[in-house]
């Protein structure tokens, strides 16, 4: 018992780098894994101090997410992070991103929209703002390239056919599928997504490019408009 007690106490003494060297990553707290990226604190404030205030940003209670959540701007607004560490943290938020991406993308089946919205999710599931990424798919379905064609406000986005369907012929794809978050949580479909899935389907029919499938992501779920019957006649 006291020889637990003794650990504790050496640990508890360690700086976060030379308990990482110590123990391995996984006897960190999250804090003190940041404490360790962020390296430096300022006069009064460490660096394990700075972390926890990233982790608890605005009230969040929402821990790591939080690099998800915030922009640079909102991490330079913490006492001790500088514009370079706010840039270095939300440069960690992007690869999270595509380190989950990546491995989404071994195991992705273009024929299920449930993997497609798992490739994006967390790409979209925490942005603020309206996002459309494009998915083309070459002549066998496979996958071919992606990327974000429109960025909007909270409530909005601004698609454009024709950037949509130039970047399909530049990279010569024969399909595609448009996917895009609603930050308000809820995947129902507006309106004008029903009107923009319905004019882009017509566009691809009549250029021989068939738009496969529209999804909406939200927060930890999506809507397929296919598996919806929303794109049937």
């Amino acid at each position: 018992m006291n020889r637990k007690n003794d650990t504790y106490a050496v640990e508890s003494a360690m700086l976060p780098y030379e308990k990482f060297s110590a123990f391995g990553a996984e006897r960190l707290s999250d804090a003190e894994l940041l404490a360790i990226i962020i390296r430096k604190g300022t006069k009064g404030r460490d660096a394990l101090s700075i972390a926890k205030d990233i982790l608890g940003l605005y009230g969040s209670k929402d821990g790591l997410l939080n690099l998800m959540r915030f922009s640079d701007a909102d991490f330079a607004d913490i006492s001790g992070i500088g514009r370079v560490k706010a840039i270095q943290l939300a440069a960690i938020a992007e690869l999270s991103k595509r380190i989950w991406r990546e491995n989404c993308r071994a195991g992705l089946r273009l024929s299920e929209p449930s993997s497609i919205a798992a490739f994006y999710k967390e790409e979209l599931r925490y942005c603020n703002q309206e996002k459309v990424c494009l998915l083309l798919l070459d002549g066998q379905k496979r996958y071919l390239r992606s990327m974000m064609v429109s960025q909007g406000t909270i409530n909005a986005s601004a698609v454009s056919p024709r950037e949509i369907f130039y970047e399909a012929l530049r990279h010569r794809a024969a399909f595609f599928v448009i996917v895009h978050n609603h930050p308000s949580g809820r995947p129902d479909p507006s309106k004008a997504d029903i009107d923009l899935a319905m004019a882009l389907r017509l566009i691809g029919s009549l250029m021989n490019i068939p738009m496969l499938d529209c999804l909406i992501i939200a927060d930890n779920t999506y809507l397929s408009f296919c598996e919806e019957g929303i794109l049937e006649s």
